[in-house]
């Protein structure tokens, strides 16, 4: 049984892995939600009594819960990895927020970062040469999920949601490969994107390797055996 299969049939697991993706990876863009209200928000617990977010918050989770979704169905029909996907991935994250569809049209900075995106005229280009280059790379797997995450993110290919995108993409290509997941925690914000700002492909490597490690023995809680 891969990794995915365990996922799709345990209930359990599935629930933790969405809820725990999803309010870290929204925590670490500035959602407010803690993790109880993620999980009462994605699973329809009525007895947690949610006051005082922002509708946008609550759409962050549901449309982060739909877009993990997409992952797995793209994996299980084995669909190429291609421009579309990668827009449909953005697309539900944006959903009910920023009605934006494909690559973004204006000019984007990244706060707290010196690096500037390119133009956006110079988009889709980038973004074919990267999709090319992604699917006939054959170096070692967390070093290729490194160096296309960073890159990802310096294109910054749309308006909003690079970063909820890249990291979805991130468990994309480990679950393809029958490896763990990862969840970066919003405790672990800084050491991220310290990783990016300095382009350290070898140290992002190696960190994904630890947290998917991690992930592993917290998958065999739940039940998981290789």
């Amino acid at each position: 049984m891969t990794i995915l299969e365990f996922i799709l049939s345990h209930q359990e697991y599935l629930e933790d892995l969405i809820t725990r993706s999803t309010y870290h990876s929204n925590a670490i863009e500035g959602s407010t939600l803690t993790y109880a209200e993620t999980y009462a928000i994605l699973y329809n617990d009525n007895s947690f009594k949610i006051e005082g977010k922002e509708p946008r918050e609550i759409y962050e989770a549901i449309n982060h819960k739909k877009a993990l979704e997409v992952v797995f169905k793209n994996l299980q029909n084995n669909k190429e990895f291609n421009e579309r996907f990668i827009k449909k991935l953005n697309e539900t994250i944006n959903r009910d927020i920023k009605d934006a569809e494909g690559y973004r049209l204006v000019q984007v900075f990244i706060q707290g970062s010196e690096h500037i995106p390119p133009e956006p005229q110079k988009v889709p280009n980038l973004m074919m040469y990267y999709i090319y280059n992604y699917n006939h790379d054959e170096q070692d797997i967390f070093t290729k999920i490194a160096k296309y995450h960073i890159e990802f993110e310096k294109i910054h290919p749309f308006e909003d949601g690079n970063g909820r995108t890249g990291r979805l993409l991130l468990n994309y290509e480990l679950l393809k490969n029958s490896l763990p997941p990862v969840v970066i925690a919003k405790e672990d914000r800084v050491k991220y994107f310290e990783f990016l700002r300095n382009n350290d492909i070898t140290g992002l490597a190696e960190w994904l390797k630890e947290l998917s490690t991690a992930e592993k023995e917290r998958i065999e809680k739940f039940g998981y055996s290789i």
